[in-house]
């Protein structure tokens, strides 16, 4: 299940700061986007809006054609911390997630298999503080995935991760992506990431947030990071972002 997300012209204001300033991106349904940009540049408040956790300013956002008012079980989001309910196993706190919706009775057979595609079968009645770091954010992300919405919202997932789970991880992620096929749209600092995942990824400039640049991803899956399409797309990037001396450099050590 997945769906559409339209922004039109979203700008946003907290009280004398814009956040955003006539943002416009049109995300296909079952599209992997992603948002980068450097701190400050209104990614989250963006995917907030999104969530239905806050207000535009101005302009509009709808999902599916209809205007997004409000949280929805259809639109969930995931964030930096995993927000698991300590004083409950990981199968009860997926079974919990469940309960929320409609969906409690048909699907409370299939968290045996939501557990197995995060490779977490033997950890099912372990407590959160019982999990490292990354065994916590995968449970956090079948927990979401497990409700089947439509739209998949992660606020920087990852990024407190060691880059050894990290990278287990943005597998774990791609192949619960394409078993579901929601729609994901995903706030990240990493570059490499952006790459390595995406389908799309809007380039968006420091405060006020405008978009700078969207870019169209066609390589296939699996990625390689060596290749020579992956490293030009995270060089063009780069460079959006102002960073044209540091891949320059890089580049300079590399033919040492």
């Amino acid at each position: 299940m997945s769906a559409s997300i339209n922004i039109k012209n979203v700008t946003k204001t907290f009280e004398t700061m814009t956040a955003l300033d006539d943002v416009s991106i049109d995300i296909k349904a079952g599209e992997f986007v992603t948002l980068v940009g450097t701190s400050g540049c209104g990614k989250s408040t963006l995917l907030r809006i999104l969530s239905g956790l806050e207000t535009v300013t101005d302009g509009e956002v709808t999902c599916d054609e209809k205007p997004i008012k409000g949280t929805n079980a259809n639109r969930i989001m995931v964030f930096q911390e995993h927000t698991l309910l300590p004083f409950l196993s990981i199968r009860k706190n997926i079974a919990f997630a469940l309960k929320g919706t409609k969906l409690y009775k048909t699907e409370k057979k299939n968290i045996d298999h939501w557990l197995s595609l995060a490779g977490l079968t033997e950890f099912a009645n372990k407590y959160p503080h019982q999990l490292s770091g990354g065994m916590r954010q995968r449970a956090a992300l079948v927990r979401a995935l497990a409700v089947q919405p439509e739209v998949l919202m992660l606020d920087e997932p990852l990024g407190a991760l060691d880059n050894f789970t990290r990278m287990t991880l943005q597998d774990e992620l791609l192949k619960l992506w394409q078993e579901q096929n929601n729609t994901i749209i995903m706030v990240t600092h990493d570059v490499d990431e952006a790459v390595y995942l995406s389908q799309k990824i809007i380039v968006m400039t420091p405060r006020p947030g405008r978009i700078k640049e969207a870019l169209e991803v066609s390589m296939s899956y699996p990625r390689n990071h060596a290749d020579s399409e992956f490293i030009e797309l995270r060089t063009t990037i780069l460079k959006n972002l102002n960073y044209a001396k540091e891949v320059k450099e890089q580049y300079e050590e590399y033919s040492i």
